[in-house]
């Protein structure tokens, strides 16, 4: 049977993260000689199919619209993808907000265990995972009729363009009374790259001490570098960043192809969302700084010293 892949996506755009997940979904096809199906449900939403359509590996784009998918709910999207699922011997998605939120509820419905945010694909039904906040790769043998898999995507590539797969309208089924609703959003709106799929990030920490001295220091060399923005734990607790900065095991996992720490010490649980970087930069003034341990290159410095200075010479 196929594999079916949820598309991350607003309607408008799909999201970098579907060709990333459509990777690893490719692989899992290619052991077991299958065709990936891609899920684009919400409301309006054909410009993202047809750019699901678009990526190499798609046999099959499935567009669901309805009033109730419109907004991605966990609950009526999960009663779609049951209703699906026969067709269907591995449901995969990306582990973004909306893959975290919706398969874990398609596992339980369907009395199946879910693999979460693999990082590899060794087989059609076997998967490395991190667990303690990545100090240990698990490797996970799903043994279930149906299989359930969200992916950490900072681990896979972008999917390439390929010969443009079918767009096949599939009816929405009779959704059931749900506990939840839609009431508003507010998405915030930037002019920086989105943190996930940025190719540069320089991220700020505790250090900086006020948020005054964040958008001082860190913001002048993101905007020269064209850089995303992170941030510790520490700093968005202490009300530095933004909460949708936040990198590490509690925020979001980057992968980028440089990565600066500023005035960041390097737990764990920071390291967890980007120790998978292809380069990684670290500006302390504290040598002995975990972070050292896992940066490519590093500079002992002030960074209220060091920063103003890259941002001048850039």
């Amino acid at each position: 049977m196929a594999i079916l892949l949820l598309a991350d996506h607003d309607n408008a755009t799909l999201s970098d993260q579907t060709g990333k997940a459509l990777t690893a979904a490719s692989k899992i096809a290619k052991d077991q000689g299958s065709d990936v199906h891609v899920l684009v449900a919400g409301k309006g939403a054909k410009a993202a199919a047809d750019a699901a359509a678009k990526l190499a590996g798609v046999s099959k784009v499935l567009l669901a619209e309805s009033d109730e998918l419109a907004n991605n709910l966990a609950e009526p999207l999960s009663d779609l993808i049951v209703s699906l699922a026969g067709s269907y011997d591995t449901i995969i998605a990306a582990a973004t907000s909306t893959g975290k939120n919706v398969l874990p509820r398609v596992a339980a419905l369907l009395d199946v265990a879910q693999v979460s945010e693999i990082i590899e694909v060794i087989s059609s039904d076997t998967f490395k995972r991190p667990i303690y906040a990545g100090n240990a790769i698990q490797t996970v043998q799903a043994t279930d009729a149906k299989k359930v898999i969200t992916v950490r995507t900072a681990s896979f590539s972008q999917a390439s363009q390929g010969p443009f797969a079918t767009v096949e309208k599939v009816p929405t089924v009779a959704f059931s009374s749900h506990a939840s609703s839609f009431v508003s959003e507010e998405v915030s709106a930037s002019d920086r790259p989105e943190l996930t799929s940025a190719k540069i990030i320089i991220s700020g920490g505790r250090a900086l001490g006020s948020a005054e001295n964040f958008k001082e220091v860190i913001l002048p060399v993101a905007d020269k570098l064209g850089a995303a923005v992170g941030a510790s734990r520490a700093a968005v607790d202490a009300g530095y960043a933004l909460n949708d900065w936040q990198v590490g095991q509690t925020g979001k996992v980057v992968a980028p192809q440089l990565y600066i720490a500023c005035g960041i010490s390097g737990a764990i649980q920071h390291l967890a969302g980007m120790k998978d970087s292809k380069v990684i930069v670290a500006i302390n003034k504290d040598e002995e700084a975990p972070i050292f341990q896992v940066a490519d290159y590093g500079l002992v410095a002030d960074i209220f010293e060091a920063l103003p200075e890259l941002a001048r010479t850039i």
